[in-house]
């Protein structure tokens, strides 16, 4: 291969590119190069040929089909150019099925209907002849202020790392590959702000930042991975071989390709300014480890060509990372694919996918709180209220092409159907009167509406009152990608809007649509609390249709808080990983605690979780199985997320107070009682030592199972005996649970 060949083999280029803001820069980043020009050696990656404009999926696969077989026939070596496409919340094309936002993943704490998912969408896209998905995002969350929290799964690393892997298992097995995001540390930035500095110490990032990606490594297998924008202790991820190769290769013996986040490399020179022009940026991107430059050839072509050329770059890093990338071809079939036929129909929002989507939206939604207003009897009289009530918008995340892309496009239909929840709601009760009224936009401070919007719960029976979030990038709405905030109240005057609601006097149920937790302790409890709260992240296609199901009773809630629901937002950053003196205490006057902690969840229903055990003698290096048992003591079918939560007492660096080792799902009959037995390695209890490496030190172990981490409703006491263990690739990641009636 000559040098021009290689290097086209590392750049993607971005077809479609235009006036669409769908990337951080992107306006000042646009490339110059005429795609024929680029493509005369041949191609590593077409960059988002379905995702960045509405184009039909049909009509798009045939130029797909033919723009590969030119590519095949006309250039020298006749490689095909590997497709990839962003699919957080399903595939990011015009007409694709959209599924809740990861968060929403989070919730449901079922990693089986992820991995489900995941095959639902690597088999769409691989239909389309696209190879590599840009999913999904690892980031342990640490700051709700952060607007990429919608695109998180958890505020714990064991929750990240089990889901996170699910959804590579399910994307991988139809033949598509999955991308790690965002390697490492991206959502520990200064105050929540985008892109700003990360100040996490080796411990931090090693324990809690690592994990997640580790498990999808290990674990999952998992072919690509995506570097993190992020500086941390002043060195850029993208520049750093300890992250990229150390860690990532060396240490966890990952093989596949790492992808430059969107121009990442270029980034290096014009946004952390540690290399002077974008030829060094590009040599010191491949130093560390990147393999390929997305979604343009802005560092990887024509200046690292002259960097070589001038002798200042040695041709063999281009050589390691040519190797991987016709690897990764040669796994995917590309290099003997023909293209002969492309599809002539395809459903991209089949039965199957709504199925999914509808399953994975009620077991996301999370009861906050509930007088016994829900679930609903059969009122005549109901107002659905409020800025997201009849918004199809306010159902879906950031990365959904509904909010990403169609938004530069008014007057473009969704392409698929997705009920408000003020027509699911009318659906649901055919036989009641219901009035919907915004009252409110999301954003902005224009109180005409609030009149009718009282006038309206005043004549009902009970308001649903429908609040929260609309997703955007870069200022364009109130969560997502660049849209960081300082305040954790309810965006504009949504807040003022539920007061006067609930002092109308009419029971107010709480709905609330958000990609981020927010402080709603005010509606929780007290004198001017909602009758009942639900909080729902970002529910997707099938998201309406789950809530008013919730509503009705139809369907029992059963998910759980993934974060903790702050209290405020100068308590922030905060997680229910701290140690003591991160929580509150008599030496402060300020209270960090949450409105509501981690894995907090009601449901119509009650459980008793009684008789914590454990059995056999327990090891450092070794592992240990918990069992509980679980009754339904309610009135009705329910499920039960079971939490088993740990704390080290003592130990050679400080540890949180909670920690969750596992969890289950367990749906119960009335009356009907189950055990459920956690098998733990007693690596998940390991952490980074004052050695600097991962251990397990013997000693006391509380043990707890409860309805949150907050509450220890039985307990347990254990001895972990022997010496200090190092922990390895040898040792078990993963808690295996099974549950015995």
């Amino acid at each position: 291969m000559t040098l021009d060949e290689k290097l086209a083999q590392l750049v993607g280029f971005w077809v479609d590119q235009g006036d669409e803001v769908v990337a951080p820069m992107a306006g000042e980043m646009a490339s110059s190069t005429a795609y024929a020009d680029a493509t005369v050696h041949g191609l590593g990656q077409l960059t988002r040929v379905y995702g960045t404009r509405p184009v039909d999926p049909i009509e798009r696969a045939a130029w797909l089909w033919d723009e590969q077989r030119r590519l095949v026939r006309e250039t020298r070596l006749g490689i095909p150019a590997l497709v990839h496409e962003e699919c957080l919340t399903g595939l990011a094309a015009w007409q694709a099925a959209t599924f809740p936002t990861p968060l929403a993943w989070g919730a449901s704490f079922d990693p089986e209907l992820v991995e489900e998912m995941g095959a639902l969408i690597g088999a769409s896209m691989r239909e389309l002849g696209i190879h590599q998905g840009l999913a999904p995002v690892l980031d342990v969350i640490r700051d709700p202020r952060w607007g990429r929290v919608d695109e998180c799964i958890a505020e714990d690393p064991y929750v990240v790392g089990v889901l996170g892997t699910a959804y590579v298992r399910g994307l991988q097995s139809t033949g598509v590959h999955a991308t790690l995001k965002h390697f490492v540390g991206y959502s520990g930035s200064q105050s929540g702000r985008n892109h700003a500095p990360v100040h996490a110490g080796p411990r931090e990032i090693a324990d809690i930042f690592l994990p997640p990606f580790e498990m999808a490594v290990r674990d999952g297998g998992v072919r690509s991975v995506m570097n993190s924008y992020a500086e941390i202790d002043g060195m850029p991820v993208g520049a750093t071989p300890a992250y990229l190769t150390d860690i990532l290769r060396d240490a966890w013996g990952f093989d596949g390709t790492v992808v430059s986040d969107y121009f990442s490399v270029a980034f290096l020179h014009t946004m952390h300014a540690v290399a002077r022009d974008r030829g060094e940026a590009a040599e010191l991107a491949l130093a560390a480890g990147i393999d390929v430059e997305l979604p343009t050839g802005d560092a990887f072509a024509a200046p690292l060509a002259d960097r070589v050329r001038a002798g200042l770059v040695d041709e063999a890093l281009i050589d390691r990372a040519v190797r991987r990338v016709l690897t990764q071809k040669e796994e995917l079939g590309l290099l003997d694919e023909t293209f002969e036929a492309p599809p002539t129909s395809v459903d991209l929002d089949s039965p199957a996918h709504r199925a999914v989507a509808r399953r994975l939206a009620e077991e996301s939604v999370v009861l906050l709180s509930n007088d016994g207003v829900l679930p609903l009897g059969a009122p005549r009289r109901i107002a659905v209220i409020g800025p997201n009530a009849d918004s199809a918008e306010a159902l879906m995340g950031c990365y959904s092409f509904a909010n990403h892309v169609l938004a530069h496009h008014p007057g473009v239909p969704m392409g698929f159907e997705i009920p408000t929840l003020a027509a699911s709601v009318s659906a649901a009760l055919p036989d009641a009167d219901v009035t919907v009224v915004r009252g409110c936009d999301a954003e902005g401070d224009d109180r005409s509406g609030f009149a009718e919007a009282e006038a309206a719960a005043g004549d009902a029976e009970v308001a649903i009152v429908v609040v929260g979030d609309r997703a955007g990038l870069f200022g364009r709405g109130t969560v997502g990608e660049g849209n960081d905030v300082a305040s954790l109240e309810l965006p504009g005057v949504q807040r003022e809007l539920v007061e006067r609601l609930i002092a109308t006097g009419t029971p107010v149920v709480l709905v609330m649509l958000t990609g981020r937790p927010y402080a709603i302790d005010w509606a929780l409890s007290g004198d001017g609390a909602a009758a009942a709260a639900l909080q729902a992240f970002f529910p997707g296609e099938e998201g309406g249709s789950a809530i008013a199901a919730i509503l009705t009773g139809e369907v029992s809630p059963s998910g759980h808080l993934p974060v903790s629901l702050p209290r405020s937002a100068g308590a922030q950053p905060y997680s229910y990983l701290h140690p003591i003196l991160g929580g509150p205490t008599e030496i402060t006057s300020a209270d960090s605690t949450p409105a509501l902690p981690f894995g907090h969840g009601l449901t119509y229903t009650s459980f008793a979780r009684e008789g914590l055990t454990v059995t056999g003698s327990v090891t450092s290096g070794g592992s240990f199985t918990a069992r509980v048992r679980v009754r339904n003591i309610g009135e009705r079918a329910g499920t039960d997320v079971v939490q088993l939560y740990a704390r080290d007492v003592h130990a050679s660096v400080t540890r949180p107070v909670a920690q969750l080792l596992g969890f289950a799902r367990v749906d119960l009959d009335a009356g009907a009682e189950a055990t459920v037995a956690f098998d733990v390695p007693t690596a998940r209890l390991a952490f980074t030592g004052r050695q600097g490496t991962r251990i397990v030190e013997p000693g006391a172990v509380e043990l707890w199972v409860g309805p949150s981490c907050a509450e220890r409703e039985t307990e347990a006491a254990m001895e972990i005996a022997g010496d200090v263990h190092t922990v390895t690739a040898a040792d078990r990641r993963i808690v295996e649970v099974a549950i015995e009636r």
